[in-house]
């Protein structure tokens, strides 16, 4: 699948947090469908959505009354999006668009839940040179992977829930 459809499949909250919470587990559309507090039905087919575009895929079937739960894991952005390949294309603005206004929507919820602790909050419109940006990249995708390495199923005993939101470009000059 291309680019397009994984922003056409992920500008959805409800498709974005499912994608976070198959980060640390395998899970069943019922299984998170409890979670996120919504229907199997509905769970089921936004799993589909993400699997179609092969942002999800099928780990194991595991027989449960007289049928087959498929249970899902996500593959995280930070092991599939590498900072030394090439750029992936922009998608167009109406692509774009709505993926944008997922991520809001999604760091709206995700405040709403804001505990004391450590944290930080940068935003920047800056000129740097070349090497420093392609250090930062680096260093953000290594904190990416090693949050999605570590994350474990929701609940897990020693564990707290918690955030990231990264999302890092250039800009063209004006």
């Amino acid at each position: 699948m291309s680019r397009i459809d994984e922003l056409r499949a992920t500008a959805h909250p409800l498709r974005l947090r499912m994608l976070s919470l198959l980060t640390g587990a395998a899970m069943s559309a019922a299984e998170v469908g409890r979670e996120l507090g919504v229907s199997q039905a509905s769970a089921s087919y936004h799993l589909r959505v993400l699997e179609r575009v092969g942002l999800i895929r099928v780990v194991e079937t595991v027989r449960l009354r007289g049928g087959d739960a498929k249970r899902y894991r996500h593959e995280s952005s930070a092991r599939r999006n590498d900072p030394a390949s090439p750029p992936s294309p922009r998608g167009p603005a109406d692509v774009e668009g709505p993926y944008t206004e997922a991520i809001i929507e999604e760091l709206r919820r995700r405040a709403g839940r804001r505990a004391d602790g450590p944290s930080v909050t940068t935003d920047a419109e800056l000129w740097v040179d070349p090497e420093v940006w392609r250090r930062v990249v680096h260093h953000v995708a290594e904190a990416s992977a090693l949050l999605h390495a570590a994350a474990r199923p929701p609940r897990s005993p020693g564990t707290q829930p918690v955030s990231m939101t990264a999302v890092l470009f250039r800009l063209e000059r004006r």
